[in-house]
Formats: C-alpha cells, structure tokens, sequence
C-alpha cells in the first residue's frame, strides 16, 4: 500500500511538473517545426552579417552602411547590441548560400524578426535582390515607419533643395532616371547621390540643375552635359525584378525614395 501511495505521489509531481513546462516545451517545438535552425552568435561583422557557429550568414531582407559610409558603426553596434552571444533561429530564403558561401537567412530572438528592427531603426534600408519573398511588405512597412520617426538613414534633408528636386520618371527598364528642378532657383547637385537597394551608387559630379529644368541619368561611359549624366562602370543599374532609389543630399540626408 505504501508503494502504492509512493507511485501515485510521484505520477501527480511528474503530472505538475509536464504541466508547469508545457508552454515552455510548447514554445521550443514550435520553434523548431517554424524555424529552419538555429545557433549562437559568435561575433557580428557589421549590421548586415554575423558569424553563427563559426558559419558567416548574411542578413536577408537588409542592406547597411559598408565601413566608411556614415551609420556604418551604429548599424554594428545596434546589431551586437541585440543578437550578439545569444542563440537565435534562423529562416532561410529560396536560396540557403550566396556565392562567397555565406548562409542567407532572417534571425529571429523572442520570436522578433531581427532584421526587421534594423531597417525600423533606421541603420538599412530593404534589400530583396532576388525579387520579393513573403517579408517584402513587412520590410518596406518598417521602412515606411522609419521614415515617418525621420530618424538615421531616414532622416529627411534639410537642404534648401531638398522640396524642390523631385523624381519625374524611373524606368527601370531602360535604366533611366529623370530629375526635375521645380524651384524658381537654380540647385548645386554635387556630391549628391543616387543609390539602389544594394551597393550601386552614382555620385553627382560638378553640376547645377538650372531651375525649372531636368536632367537624365542613364547607364554608360559618355561625356556628362547639362541636361544628361552618365552611371559609369555599370552594365545596368536598376533590378527588374523590383528595386528601389535612394536620392540623398551631400550630407547624406533622404531627398527622396521611389519602389517599383
């Protein structure tokens, strides 16, 4: 009888225990049945990839700031600050690997899409080079957020010519971009930049678009003249798949975006 007793004590301690648990174990099967893996975070390389189980992987979904380039060292530090010695999940895109060998996946920690905060936070923009996935209008949603804190990479320009130059028309393609001057006032363009989603960038030269005026931006290796500059070293610069430009200013402040 006392055994008996002993069994059915032990059974009901076993029974708790299963039922304090079970959301915990629930949580971790889930987990692993919506997540493709998961690993620790050894080290965080810069905003946009980290090294997990001594494997490189390249954030998917997000492009930050390459060294030298301002918001370079926020975009790092925000990152480290987030996954950095911690186990994370991983959802890997169509393709598991780029071409240096890096995996190609979105992190999650507490169940937080953790590129996601990266662009909300305004230290990258959203990158889907492949064409759009399933958290393409979760990306550009957050990038519509940020812009709205106007804070880091989305922080609206200031620039007296920043209201007045405006995009009058992208074709994607054709590769050609057309600005347009709606101010009374002439604009000096130099060191401005246009810029896709990932790291082709066209650096304006010496040159003022006249007021009232416009000027085409196109790929190849001609000489510049007062109404057409040319994207040099590209064989093209606008993805078909789906792209989006970035016009900022000489302080690197958002003039302008545009998605397709």
């Amino acid at each position: 009888m006392k055994n008996k007793k002993e069994i059915i004590s032990l059974s009901v301690m076993i029974l708790l225990l299963i039922m304090i648990n079970y959301s915990f174990l629930d949580k971790k099967l889930e987990n692993f049945l919506v997540y493709d893996e998961q690993g620790f975070v050894e080290r965080v390389i810069d905003g946009d990839t980290v090294i997990i189980d001594g494997k490189s992987t390249r954030l998917l979904g997000i492009n930050t700031p390459e060294r030298g380039e301002v918001y370079y060292k926020e975009a790092k530090e925000f990152l480290e600050g987030i996954v950095l010695n911690k186990t994370v999940f991983l959802k890997f895109g169509e393709e598991k690997t780029d071409r240096y060998g890096r995996n190609l996946a979105y992190i999650f920690l507490d169940e937080e899409n953790v590129n996601l905060r990266v662009v909300d936070a305004g230290l990258a923009n959203f990158y889907f080079p492949s064409g759009k996935d399933v958290y393409y209008d979760d990306f550009k949603s957050s990038w519509e957020s940020c812009i709205e804190k106007n804070v880091n990479l989305c922080e609206k320009s200031k620039n007296k010519c920043g209201e007045c130059v405006v995009l009058k028309n992208l074709d994607y393609k054709n590769d050609e971009i057309v600005l347009e001057n709606i101010c009374n006032f002439d604009c000096n363009l130099e060191n401005w930049e246009i810029k896709d989603e990932g790291r082709k960038k066209f650096i304006f030269p010496k040159f003022s678009l006249n007021k009232k005026s416009d000027v085409k931006i196109i790929v190849g290796n001609q000489t510049n003249s007062e109404d057409v500059l040319y994207w040099r070293d590209e064989s093209y610069v606008l993805t078909k798949t789906g792209d989006t430009l970035f016009l900022r200013d000489k302080e690197k402040k958002l003039v302008l975006w545009k998605s397709y």
